[in-house]
């Protein structure tokens, strides 16, 4: 009886673990399974000054991470507003206006952007 109760008490264990190992993958976040928003916030340092200030210049590899970045609108409103972003003193308000400073045909013009909106 004892080993059933053990056997039993693993497959429980197992089971669970299943089922967290497939909440997690389809939990993936914003940015998909392999990465997160901060991470992503750091490919953006070009856009640092273009992102504190409006009139500052947006530099031609901060408009190629963007463009890439704005094929996954909710994956660049994550960005936008990650503790990453934050730290670095980006101002969301002024961040969100870098697809349109860049002139990038296919920007996600309208996107709610938590409580902003993509220009």
């Amino acid at each position: 009886m004892e080993d059933y109760k053990k056997g039993f008490c693993l497959l429980c264990v197992l089971v669970f673990v299943s089922i967290s190992e497939i909440h997690r993958v389809e939990g993936a976040g914003e940015c998909g399974r392999s990465t997160t928003p901060d991470n992503e916030a750091l490919k953006l340092i070009p856009c640092a000054s273009a992102a504190q200030d409006e009139n500052a210049k947006v530099s031609q590899s901060c408009c190629a991470q963007v463009q890439k970045l704005g094929k996954n609108p909710s994956c660049l409103c994550a960005v936008m507003l990650s503790n990453t972003a934050k730290l670095s003193g980006a101002d969301p308000k002024v961040a969100i206006t870098i697809p349109k400073r860049c002139n990038l045909p296919n920007r996600p013009v309208g996107y709610k952007c938590g409580p902003y909106t993509l220009p």
